[in-house]
């Protein structure tokens, strides 16, 4: 097959498995803050919202980014904030968006980039999929201001 003849294969980068460890030094890298919670889970302020980054798995192997957005809505607008979130689904592939009511009964808006990393990752995986979740989190955060000012301009005021 002469279209492989001359093609120089490039090794092949390790895979790493997914840790906390590695998800703060992503955010260091970056000259990102965080804190860490109780927990261990690991989470980070933006302007709007606020930036989870959550392992799950038997080893820990799945990372997901959910983001919070700061504007809190009533019960009421379960109907208005389903439209957003159901075009913002239907118009792109990530993050998943979801509206659900607290314990608070306040209604929230969240977003979640969640990948299986069982065999492990690079360090340029990671940071892509950690820059992928916060990028898109915030433009989800910019178009439920824009559907929501009120809400928006509560939350800026706390």
């Amino acid at each position: 097959m002469g279209f492989f003849n001359n093609a120089k294969l490039e090794p092949t980068p390790e895979l790493a498995p997914l840790t906390k460890e590695r998800i703060k030094a992503t955010l260091e890298a970056s000259s990102w803050s965080y804190h860490v919670d109780s927990d261990g889970d690991i989470g980070s302020g933006w302007d709007h919202g606020v930036i989870w980054f959550f392992t799950y798995g038997n080893q820990a192997e799945i990372l997901q980014v959910r983001g919070i957005w700061d504007g809190k809505l009533s019960p009421d607008d379960l109907p208005q904030a389903l439209d957003v979130v159901n075009e913002w689904n239907c118009d792109r592939l990530f993050p998943k968006v979801y509206a659900r009511i607290n314990d608070e009964g306040q209604l929230r808006v969240i977003s979640e980039h969640t990948l299986d990393y069982e065999h492990g990752l690079t360090d340029e995986q990671l940071n892509l999929h950690v820059n992928t979740g916060i990028a898109t989190s915030c433009q989800l955060w910019e178009r439920l201001n824009e559907a929501f000012p009120e809400a928006a301009a509560a939350a800026a005021a706390e």
